[in-house]
């Protein structure tokens, strides 16, 4: 059967804004989702190349005992020091593209009228350009502390991650498509996201 092609949306934004409950109202609807952090947890599992040269670059502090990734140690590595991001995401980017190309051509040969990809480094990692839409998912600051310490961060590690991602928000705004703003409660968000993907899919009815 020949693939169709879907009507792509591309989820960026900084971290605790809300792409994944985006995602997950995309997908109530009917849309696949490709889930970029999903896509790396899998190409670092043992046995894949990417987790071999993880350890190799970062070593065996980030080793958990069952042999796999230990992603809270990793995560504490890389988001204090910018240039060790940079090392893991050079190993981890060129293993997680052609798995998300390979779930995209995946989903629109069953069929999916809409496709969305959730990645931070959306547009770093090429993937935007993949994409017919670009969301902007945001919120309002002091609510993206209050979801990550929701999450069990700390406030001081949620601070870090944040700035750790820097301006994101600015240097996104001119790629998107649209922006959704998330800031409230589920109730308040999701009308906004239910009526720009109804626009979105209006706007390539002939």
């Amino acid at each position: 059967m020949m693939a169709h092609h879907a009507l792509r949306i591309g989820l960026t934004g900084p971290i605790g804004c809300g792409k994944s409950t985006v995602a997950g109202w995309f997908a109530e609807r009917g849309a696949a989702i490709v889930d970029a952090d999903e896509v790396a947890r899998a190409v670092t599992l043992p046995g894949q190349p990417a987790h071999d040269a993880v350890l190799a670059a970062f070593g065996p502090d980030v080793r958990s005992a069952d042999g796999t990734l230990d992603r809270l140690a990793l995560a504490r590595i890389v988001f204090a020091d910018s240039g060790r991001l940079r090392d893991l995401e050079a190993i981890v980017h060129p293993a997680v593209r052609p798995a998300i190309l390979e779930r995209l051509a995946g989903a629109e040969r069953e069929g999916a009228s809409v496709v969305a990809i959730e990645a931070i480094k959306l547009v770093e990692s090429g993937l935007a350009a993949l994409c017919d839409e670009v969301w902007l998912i945001t919120c309002e600051p002091a609510e993206q502390v209050e979801r990550l310490a929701g999450r069990g961060e700390s406030r001081a590690n949620a601070a870090a991650r944040i700035a750790a991602q820097g301006d994101i928000r600015e240097r996104l705004a001119p790629l998107a498509t649209r922006m959704i703003d998330t800031t409230g409660t589920l109730d308040d968000v999701r009308p906004r996201v239910h009526a720009a993907l109804n626009a979105a899919l209006a706007a390539i009815r002939p």
